[in-house]
Order: structure tokens, then C-alpha cells, then sequence
């Protein structure tokens, strides 16, 4: 699948399938996977009295697809990105599809925080988060895995550990035993996945 054109289509085929795109530094689009693969608990995330704190305040409006090319752009990094206007345009029309999610945390008016995915089935595959104001995205994260696990979620997919991620309660299985819990999870369906259609 390498070189070709991001299409809703490619995405949900590759998604099926347990892979997931990035773009590399010659910006061509490859896939992935992974030998382990990183999840969420679908009863939350871990949540350290600190977060909890700021949960409970109240601080963050929490909304969800109000502004999800605003949230996709908010992951974008100086450097190293793997993000891409190719992504931004085949997630985006995914979204319109209604099978492409965001969580958002607003202040003041502003959105300051978000997080973004696919629903696949009952497989929420989370891509990326990004924070303006500080824990805005555990909030944005928090938000999302518990409206997941609301909807009739099984997985929530976070692809590839790393120390937050870790942080968070994120734990890893080996690729086959994810693909046996794909494959249960691509037979179900929640509110944010059956608007999709081939």
C-alpha cells in the first residue's frame, strides 16, 4: 500500500487488517505492525490524583467532533511528524463518513487540547493528542476512553507504547492475540461506527 493515495477507503481496509499509516521522512506513506500492540484499559485510563484534581475542577469544556481538522492540526509537531495534509484530508472525510472521532478540551473559548481516532467496529483506534494548556490531553484522552467504553467499545487502540502512554495505564499485547481481538471486535458495532459505508 505504500505510495498510494490516503483514502477513507485504504484507511478502513488497513485498519481491518491491524495496520496503521505514517508518514516518513521522504513523505511517502507506509504501514505498520507492530509485533505489540498498545491499549488502553476500556474501563479508563489511570488517572494520578493531580489529574483527578484537575478533572473534578471543571476547568476543561469537554466536547466531542465539534472541531476535528482543528484537533488533527493541533497534533502536528515542528519536527519529526508523521502527520501530513494527506492525513488531515482522508481522516477528515472519514469524519464526514462518521467513523472518524475527536475528544476536545476548550478554556476560555479556545481549544486547548484534543485527541483524535477511527472507529472500526467496536475498535476505537486512537492516533494522536496534543496539548496547549497543560493536562489538556490526559483530560481529552480520559474523556474519549470513557465515551468509548459508554458507546459498547471493546478495544481502544493506542499502536505503539511509550513512557506517557505507559503512564496512563497503556499495557501491551503480542500481534496475534490483537488480531484475534479485532477480528470479535470488527463483528460488533457502536453509534460511532455504523455510519460507515464501503
Amino acid at each position: 500500500m505504500r505510495g498510494e493515495e490516503l483514502t477513507p477507503w485504504l484507511l478502513r481496509y488497513g485498519y481491518e487488517r491491524g495496520a496503521f499509516p505514517m508518514t516518513m521522512d521522504d513523505g511517502e506513506v507506509d504501514w505498520f505492525q507492530p509485533r505489540k500492540r498498545c491499549l488502553f484499559p476500556i474501563e479508563g485510563i489511570h488517572v494520578s490524583r493531580s489529574l483527578a484534581k484537575t478533572i473534578k475542577s471543571g476547568r476543561f469544556e469537554i466536547r466531542f467532533d465539534t472541531a476535528f481538522e482543528q484537533v488533527m492540526r493541533g497534533c502536528f509537531r515542528p519536527d519529526d511528524n508523521w502527520l501530513s495534509d494527506h492525513f488531515v484530508r482522508a481522516y477528515t472525510l472519514a469524519h464526514l463518513e462518521g467513523w472518524a472521532h475527536c475528544s476536545e478540551c476548550w478554556l476560555d473559548g479556545e481549544l486547548v487540547g484534543g485527541a483524535y481516532g477511527l472507529a472500526i467496529g467496536s475498535c476505537f483506534s486512537a492516533e494522536s493528542m496534543f496539548h496547549r494548556v497543560t493536562d489538556a490531553s490526559k483530560v481529552a484522552l480520559w474523556a474519549l476512553v470513557n465515551q468509548c467504553r459508554d458507546l459498547g467499545f471493546t478495544i481502544f487502540d493506542a499502536q505503539i507504547m511509550n513512557p506517557h502512554l505507559d503512564s496512563l495505564g497503556a499495557y501491551d499485547v503480542p500481534h496475534l492475540a490483537f488480531e484475534i481481538m479485532l477480528s470479535d471486535a470488527l463483528n460488533r458495532t457502536t453509534p460511532w461506527s455504523h455510519n460507515y459505508e464501503a
